[in-house]
This record gives C-alpha cells, structure tokens and sequence, in this order.
C-alpha cells in the first residue's frame, strides 16, 4: 500500500490503549491522518512510502496539548516578575495591554508563541486572547492547530467596547473558521471577577448553539473567591452552577481553592480542569488539587498560561511540574504517575476541547499530531522505561520532529512553516519598543 510518510521509531506511546508502550513499531501517514501502528517489520512489507523515516532511538507519542495559554502574551515574557496576581494584573499587565495591544502584537506575538511550542511538541493550543481571528490566521498558516478563545470581559479593550461588540465579533470569527481543519473555536469570558450575569447567560446559549466550548479562569486565588462572597453572597463556581453555565462544555482554569462538595459536583457536571501549575506556583496562587480531582472523576488536563506569567510554553516541563507538585499536594508519591500525566497533556486535553475523535492519542483514523522525542541523549541515559524517562527526564529540545495533520512542521529542530530568524527579529523590535514604556 501507498502512503505518504513511514516512521520506524524505537517506541510508540499511543496512549490509547492505557499504559502501551510498542517497541520497535512503525507509524503510517496517509495525507493528513494515521494508516497504521503495526511492528517495523510489518510495516516495511506493507507499505511504500514517498517519505521513510527511521529514528531508532526516539519514541513517538500523541502532539501535546496545551489547553490554556494567552499566546500573544509571549511579547511580554518577562516583562514584570515576582508580584501578587491582581497587583501583577492592574499596575503592570492590563497598562501594558492597554498601551500595546493591536492586531499586529496579536500576530506577531502569537507567531512567536506557535514557533515555541511547535518546537517544544505542542500542536494545539487552546487561547484566550484579544483580537482572536489573528490568532487564527497564525495558526491557519503556520500549520498549527488552536482552539481559538472568542475573548469576552465586562470592560472596554482594544478589541471590543461592550458586550454586543464582544459576541458580535466572537461570532464572526467563529464563522469565518468553522470549516478550517485546524482551527475551532471556544467562548472565553475571561473570569467571574470580570464578566457579570447576564453576559453569561448569553455565552451559554450561544455555546450551545455553536456547539463549542466555554473556556474561564475559575478559583485561582482566595481573594477571588473572598470577593464573590462578598459581592454575590456565594463562591464563584456556585454562582456559574445558579447561571447554569457549569457542564460538559465548561474547561475550569487554574482551580486552587476547592472545596469537597465543589469537586464532586464537578465530576457530576462533566467539568473539565486545567490544571496551569507552574503560573500557579510563580503567582503563589495556591495549588489546584490535581490528583483528587483525576480520583473523583473529573477530566484534567494540563496548560503552561501565558508567558507573562510561567515564563515559557513548554509543556514537557509542566508535565515533570504537574506530576511532582501532586504527589507534595496529595501526600502521595503514587499518584499522577508518568502515563496519567501524559494522559492529561495529550488525551484528556482533546476531551475537554471535544477533538478526542480525533486527536490525543495515536490510532488508526485519527489526525496525524505527532511527537518524535529523541531519547538517547545523556540526559535521558541509561533509560528503562521510556514514558517515565519523558516525564521526568526529559527536556524540549530532545523533540526533534512534529507533525500536524500529517504535515512536518518541525524536521531536525528546524522550523518549516516559519522562518526563526524572522521571528527573532520581530520579537526583538517589539522588545525595544515596550522596555521603553
């Protein structure tokens, strides 16, 4: 049989079945989508292809996903350190947005956000952002796949004036991508603490009309949760359970102030978590309890944040970051093994985001969003065990390949759909311009 691409790798991690690892397995591509995992022999007699790869000394697993990030924020990385959430947020992040935000700090920050994560095994990303059908345009060109965030907040911004600007505009970049094979779509309100009733009210109808997701910050911090008692006479998850906007669509972000009763009535909703540990641990924002939220049934799934605040989009390190701050959160050196942890960065971020037909795992049908990690390297030698080695060894510049439907975006570590020097250049003037703010 023909195909178009042949990889013969070391290991497979397909993720599905739980707990797999193939040795010396082989993965065919045809057009955009996975023909076959089949042993190497197999595959050499059972197919032809225009493209054979061999990496005997790499695992192959599922493209991670990042289910929430702020991408353009990337021109930002850096910009102010060490400072409390909200005090970060008004004297430093929103002047900041309010000074430089326009569609071309959009593109080019969120160009230089895709090269990042493309190179660090990244192939989707779910974004909360300003100026969203620029977002989208990015990653349409750059061969990435996004769910783009239809950003929605109570106050005026570059973006938007009010709230019918708001969803007018979300909508319009919701039909303009609704048949682009890469790019989908999620409402993004942007927290309770910023987004009042009735506005969401209107997101939960229009979600269910679109059929898309709803993407929120929910519980980072006590003060946020000390205010909406303050303000509404209940904790904010119980006020978006009385606006019915608590379900299966719902992607809950950050969540470090949980409650029993709040965590169970999670699981019951169908509500997906992001657990970001790494900005939490750098905004000292509390710890989102990851591990008992997976033991209880909700489905949790890992993102980096913005660069403004982790400082980097490197989901190999927020993986190592996750799994380790658990078992100190829990008390419990068993939990949030290697494979679960690999499971929430590939699989279970494709559930929240409604794509695990078609992406998360490596299988016959699905998308081909692939990962080659190069393993034979000094950090990760001697090696027994190849997801545990990944998780807790490994780095991102052991990635060496990435493919997004089917498509090599990254060969050898060298970028092919964008141009290095040129984003080099780019980020280079836009921090010139805002070091002199």
């Amino acid at each position: 049989m023909q195909v178009d691409t042949l990889i013969h790798a070391r290991w497979i991690i397909p993720v599905e079945p739980e707990n797999t690892v193939h040795e010396n397995y082989s993965l065919a591509i045809n057009e955009d989508k996975i023909e076959a995992i089949i042993p190497g022999d197999d595959a050499r007699s059972k197919f032809k292809a225009n493209n054979e790869i061999n990496l005997d000394q790499h695992a192959l697993i599922p493209g991670l996903i990042n289910t929430h990030t702020h991408a353009a924020m990337s021109l930002f990385r850096g910009l102010s350190n060490d400072l409390p959430l909200m005090e970060w947020l008004n004297e430093h992040i929103w002047p900041a947005e309010q000074k430089w935000v326009n569609p071309d700090f959009v593109s080019d920050g969120t160009e230089l956000a895709v090269a990042e994560m493309i190179r660090g095994g990244t192939t989707c990303f779910n974004d909360m952002y300003f100026f969203p059908g620029h977002t989208a345009e990015v990653c349409a060109n750059a061969g990435m796949r996004a769910v783009v965030g239809l950003i929605f907040i109570d106050f005026p911004t570059a973006w938007a004036n009010d709230a019918d600007e708001y969803l007018v505009k979300g909508e319009e970049v919701h039909d303009a991508y609704r048949h682009n094979p890469l790019v989908n779509t999620a409402f993004a309100p942007h927290a309770p603490y910023t987004v009042s009733d009735e506005p969401l009210k209107r997101i939960n109808v229009l979600a269910e009309e679109l059929d898309i997701p709803i993407h929120m910050h929910i519980h980072e911090t006590a003060f946020e949760v000390e205010q909406s008692i303050e303000q509404h006479g209940k904790r904010p998850l119980q006020r978006l359970k009385d606006l019915g906007i608590l379900s299966s669509r719902m992607l809950a972000v950050h969540m470090t102030q949980l409650e029993l009763n709040e965590i169970e009535e999670l699981a019951k909703l169908g509500v997906s978590v992001v657990h970001c540990p790494e900005s939490n641990l750098k905004l000292a924002s509390g710890f989102c309890p990851a591990a008992q939220l997976g033991n209880l049934g909700v489905n949790v799934c890992i993102g980096t944040d913005g660069t403004a605040s982790n400082n980097d989009l490197d989901m190999i390190g927020e993986m190592r970051t996750a799994a380790i701050l658990a078992k100190a959160v829990a008390n419990d050196c068993t939990v949030l093994d290697a494979h679960t942890t690999l499971r929430m960065a590939t699989l279970n971020g494709a559930k929240a985001l409604g794509l695990d037909e078609s992406i998360g795992s490596l299988k016959k049908g699905n998308q081909a969003d692939i990962v080659a990690i190069d393993l034979e390297q000094l950090e990760t030698i001697p090696l027994y065990e190849p997801v545990e080695q990944i998780i807790y060894s490994g780095n991102r510049q052991q990635v060496s390949d990435v493919w997004i439907a089917g498509k090599q975006v990254l060969k050898d570590r060298e970028l092919t759909t964008l141009e290095y020097s040129r984003l080099m250049d780019k980020a280079k003037e836009w921090q010139e311009k805002i070091k002199e703010r």
